[in-house]
């Protein structure tokens, strides 16, 4: 007979305020690794854009990050969310914590409700114009640049909000993801977030993205602190401060669920 192990689990929406707003990400602390196809079944079963799980190493975190379909090398939402359990929940009594990830150290501090990522930056680059990114967002971009995603910069907030995206066209393109951004006159500016090929088509708020969008938008606005909204059906408020090689990411985080899983 298999023998069944019983597993903590949370969910935390991230960068949200309050419940059934922001980005779900599932939580799952570990003693020691799973087989990486069992936490590819879990994420699955989550069916949430990510899972995280993570394990001590002395004096930090290592973390994984898992969509319904592959394991991605960041992922900013889950790390949020995975910051907020280890504060609330497991008893980390100092301010920052580290987690040790496939895009290096990753850092996380809280300033009463509000945690900030300590994330790599990404700074996205011009690229000749995709046809097949044109198709698939169905309207040109008045812009387009690239890093770990596409970047596609439109003219104002009303038309990143009117997408609506072919996701089996997008799924063939050759990056993460499509980033969809423009200026808004409410926030400094507004983006969404596509990932079909790692099924998640669209994201709710995805603190990755703005490792791009930071550099991009402090360079264009002339700003080293800026406020923006990701405006999926959910919805997420984020700031970002590019800061040289890094990027501070800052959100809040709600708790939805705790419980147990056996796998």
């Amino acid at each position: 007979m298999v023998e069944m192990k019983r597993l903590p689990i949370f969910q935390v929406d991230a960068f949200a305020a309050a419940p059934f707003t922001g980005n779900p990400a599932a939580v799952v602390p570990l003693e020691q690794w799973l087989d990486d196809e069992l936490m590819q079944s879990i994420a699955l079963e989550n069916n949430l854009s990510e899972t995280a799980f993570f394990v001590n190493e002395g004096d930090a975190y290592r973390i994984r990050w898992f969509t319904p379909a592959a394991e991605v090398d960041l992922c900013g939402h889950a790390t949020l969310a995975s910051a907020w359990v280890l504060f609330n929940e497991l008893g980390h009594t100092a301010e920052t914590i580290r987690f040790l990830s496939r895009s290096g150290d990753l850092h996380v501090s809280r300033d009463g409700a509000w945690l900030t990522l300590d994330f790599p930056a990404q700074p996205p680059v011009p690229v000749a114009r995709s046809p097949e990114l044109v198709r698939g967002l169905g309207r040109a971009p008045s812009e387009l640049l690239a890093a770990e995603d596409y970047l596609a910069v439109f003219d104002d907030a009303g038309q990143v909000a009117a997408l609506r995206p072919d996701f089996e066209l997008l799924a063939r393109l050759d990056r993460r993801g499509v980033i969809a951004t423009a200026p808004s006159d409410e926030v400094d500016f507004v983006t969404r977030f596509f990932a079909p090929g790692l099924a998640v088509p669209e994201d709710p708020v995805t603190g990755s993205a703005f490792t791009q969008l930071g550099p991009y938008w402090a360079e264009r606005l002339g700003r080293a602190r800026l406020h923006a909204r990701q405006i999926s059906a959910r919805g997420g408020e984020v700031i970002c401060e590019p800061r040289g090689e890094r990027v501070l990411i800052s959100g809040r985080a709600s708790a939805y669920l705790a419980g147990t899983i056996t796998v």
